[in-house]
């Protein structure tokens, strides 16, 4: 309750810029809120509220995170797993499959509806082990908190991938880690905590702006945190970064908007749009994408119309992929596009 109320002191207290000078994501950040409102923080009010909360942090109530295996043998039914030797002996786990975590965002749970859409997807190519993640404070009542959260979320990610790794034979090398949102900034940090470059791949989808900085790779999720990172950018410039954050950098509809999502004043539409759209590149592998010389072409759309041989959110991405890409969609499923 203490922090909580130091948190909210320090949202109240907020230094108001002229509204014509706010960027989001460069001084300050429009904070999102239960209701879908959002409130701005100024940069110096922010950074002030992330090193009072890092300070109070270590005492404060547990940073829960659960595990929940699925398979082709349990593919509905979860099984609970712990970095105990009788627990993994115990599960459906299988080291001779690839293994795929699974992360959440800001108020969701290992139940939520993104969950089961990727578990679905992976079980539907083949044998795999599908690990949903569930970190409790996702589910603060303030996001600022959930935030406080994600180093200590991904620190015990990254330690139950060691686990199976050491212990059960899992392997690094067909290891691919999926978040969305701020589940994203949380598998950054799952990969900072295994060793640079050694999960095979992570995919960011939309991975969380507010309250996190492009220029401090360090304390978000980042190119270096696997040996490939692939960034699906679907509300970028309000809930999910617009700079590319991955070495391979993906733009669907030019990575603002989605298209059949309407006037999408939250961004929430859009924002989830990410997992639909993975979700559906697991399945169908048809998202075409065309080349582009930065991100500020793919934001603008000015990549040309000749599609290169690259597919959004394909497995072999993390041996092709280096660069951002513009990725034309439909505005409703199937919503990829191959020429």
């Amino acid at each position: 309750m203490k922090v909580l109320f130091v948190l909210s002191a320090l949202l109240a207290a907020v230094t108001a810029l002229p509204i014509e000078e706010r960027v989001n994501g460069e001084n300050g950040w429009f904070i999102p809120k239960l209701d879908g409102s959002f409130e701005w923080m100024d940069l110096r009010d922010a950074e002030e509220l992330l090193f009072s909360g890092e300070q109070m942090e270590g005492r404060i109530s547990t940073n829960a995170v659960k595990f929940y295996l699925y398979t082709k043998s349990n593919p509905t039914s979860a099984q609970e797993i712990t970095s105990d030797a009788s627990s993994i002996d115990g599960s459906h786990f299988n080291k001779d499959h690839g293994t795929r975590f699974v992360i959440h965002g800001w108020t969701q749970s290992a139940q939520d509806e993104m969950n089961t859409r990727i578990t679905k997807a992976w079980l539907s190519r083949g044998d795999y082990n599908v690990i949903v993640v569930d970190w409790a404070r996702a589910r603060s009542v303030d996001y600022a908190s959930s935030v406080l959260a994600v180093p200590g979320a991904g620190a015990k990610v990254g330690e139950m991938i060691k686990y199976l790794h050491e212990h059960h034979g899992m392997s690094l090398d067909s290891l691919e880690v999926i978040g969305h949102s701020l589940g994203a900034q949380v598998s950054g940090y799952a990969g900072k905590t295994v060793g640079e470059g050694r999960i095979h791949s992570i995919v960011g989808l939309d991975p969380a702006l507010p309250l996190f900085s492009y220029d401090k790779p360090d304390k978000r999720l980042s190119s270096d945190d696997a040996h490939y990172v692939e960034s699906i950018q679907t509300n970028g410039g309000k809930l999910g970064f617009l700079k590319p954050i991955g070495k391979g950098a993906f733009y669907p509809n030019g990575g603002k908007k989605q298209p059949g999502c309407g006037v999408d004043v939250t961004g929430s539409c859009s924002h989830g749009r990410s997992v639909l759209y993975y979700a559906e590149a697991v399945t169908e592998d048809n998202f075409g994408t065309i080349k582009c010389h930065d991100y500020e072409d793919a934001v603008s759309k000015k990549c040309g119309s000749t599609y290169s041989s690259v597919r959004m959110g394909a497995v072999t991405n993390a041996y092709m992929v280096d660069g951002d890409y513009y990725v034309p969609v439909n505005s409703k499923a199937p919503f990829g596009k191959i020429e």
